[in-house]
């Protein structure tokens, strides 16, 4: 088995609805996406002949994803009140609204599923909340 792993990073803020910890309040974490990518076979013609897939394509699509989540409020969705979401709106903050609870072990199915979907042969994906603390999402 042949294995890749890139990783990047975005900022962002979230809470926890429903819970009864810190994490219920709003706070923010510096997330760290690690991808790794694999196959049991490399590319045997053309430009990426001897690659599993090339670093180039793999980097620009896990950066494209962590991108997308930079500097927003991740909420799960029927979590906040309209009125609260209006006026955050008005505000001009930008709003990311997910169907679970915005969770790194969640988050890390979401992320692996998105890149699955772009075709990347991923084989897991790491999602940091802090540097010690990570979920993991593999098939």
């Amino acid at each position: 088995m042949y294995k890749l792993k890139t990783a990047a990073a975005f900022d962002s803020a979230h809470f926890l609805a429903g819970y009864y910890g810190k994490c219920a309040n709003l706070h923010g974490h510096h997330w760290v996406i690690e991808v790794e990518a694999g196959s049991d076979i490399l590319q045997e013609t053309g430009e990426k002949r001897g690659m599993v897939i090339d670093f180039v394509d793999l980097k620009k699509a896990v950066r494209a994803l962590a991108d997308s989540y930079d500097h927003a409020l991740i909420y799960e969705a029927g979590s906040l009140r309209d009125t609260t979401l209006s006026a955050l709106r008005e505000e001009h903050f930008r709003l990311i609204e997910v169907p679970y609870r915005p969770t790194a072990e969640n988050f890390s199915r979401a992320f692996y599923e998105a890149l699955t979907t772009a075709g990347i042969p991923v084989m897991s994906v790491t999602v940091y909340e802090t540097p010690e603390n990570a979920a993991r999402y593999e098939v």
